[in-house]
């Protein structure tokens, strides 16, 4: 299923990743204004969720081989 997404991927245009940041952008502007105790998650969580989301995007783009 992997490599199937993979495949997929390889198509996409820098065009394409960049509507896709700004959909889930949007997306997420949608679910704050819907949801709005969300804004009341103290920053320190939000900040580790952010690096542990990264660390294998980052590690696999600059040091795997």
């Amino acid at each position: 299923m992997l490599k199937e997404l993979n495949k997929r991927i390889k198509k996409l245009t820098v065009i394409d990743i960049g509507l896709t940041k700004w959909s889930v952008l949007f997306a997420t502007i949608i679910l704050v204004k819907i949801f709005p105790q969300i804004l009341r998650i103290h920053y320190s969580v939000l900040i580790i969720l952010l690096v542990l989301c990264s660390v294998k995007p980052i590690y696999d783009f600059w040091f795997k081989k």
